[in-house]
């Protein structure tokens, strides 16, 4: 399977572009890759329609889910640590194509915010006609959409990821650190199991453990595509000691075996 591209490249000059987007589509996505930190002279933007995509900016973690849109500002320093099943759009824009940059007054942080329900489905819909305006090269639209999709925000309504679960987060997708246990978490924030379960399971929709499960997979598909480890060994250095109970929990999350997984890779 081809990788998908990540959404921003660090080395390409984004200085003169005034606005891009892209399509985001990471439906069934299983090589291991992983999206380089970037800094943009423009304010970025990820708009997620379906699936769902875990930002880092500036050190603070974003959890984008359907009909969310973050807002990146100039020059922060991001990267994408997680996605799956990601449709939706990302791009950029300068507040030069923008005739009314008063909405942007108070974007010296992330702005994330929700579009539920029709607003939500609108919000994708105007997307969509900006992706393929600009696809077009049609600015005369591209500077309108823009103008409306800037009016429904509402800087006021900032949303980021709780401190104890950024913590958790930069814990457990470590890579100098091995998936861990519920408890060992909650005693390196310093909460308890019980109160770190409900952050993480409020703020992310995802229990603790299904957090290290994700990060457990992602570490094995590029240990199963990049090296000649056995099964076991990989069990074992993803933190998994019953190497039946990993490749079933492989199979789960991603639909093969991980030899099936290893020869599609490396085949």
């Amino acid at each position: 399977m081809e990788s998908v591209r990540p959404p921003w490249s660090p080395d390409a000059d984004y200085s003169h572009i005034p606005f891009f987007i892209r399509r985001m589509d990471t439906s069934g996505y299983i090589k291991p890759a992983e999206a380089p930190a970037a800094r943009l002279p423009i304010i970025g933007f990820i708009y997620v329609t379906s699936g769902e995509v875990l930002v880092d900016v500036d050190g603070t973690s974003y959890l984008c889910q359907p009909g969310q849109i973050l807002l990146i500002p100039q020059q922060s320093a991001f990267t994408i640590r997680f996605y799956r099943d990601a449709i939706g759009f990302t791009g950029g824009f300068s507040p030069s194509i923008i005739s009314d940059t008063r909405s942007l007054k108070y974007l010296s942080s992330p702005l994330h915010q929700g579009f539920w329900f029709e607003e939500g489905a609108f919000m994708g819909m105007l997307f969509d006609m900006l992706a393929t305006s600009f696809e077009k090269g049609d600015r005369v639209f591209i500077e309108k959409g823009m103008d409306l999709f800037l009016s429904r925000l509402k800087p006021d309504h900032r949303a980021s990821v709780p401190p104890a679960v950024n913590h958790f987060l930069d814990s457990v997708f470590d890579p100098d650190k091995l998936p861990g246990s519920i408890s060992g978490y909650a005693d390196e924030i310093g909460i308890s199991e019980n109160y770190l379960s409900r952050l993480v399971k409020q703020s992310t929709g995802r229990t603790v453990m299904a957090w290290v499960d994700i990060v457990r997979i992602q570490r094995a598909k590029k240990l199963l595509a990049m090296t000649s480890l056995s099964i076991i060994d990989i069990a074992a250095s993803i933190g998994m000691d019953d190497q039946s109970y990993f490749s079933r929990l492989f199979k789960k999350e991603t639909g093969v075996t991980p030899s099936a997984f290893r020869k599609m890779m490396q085949g």
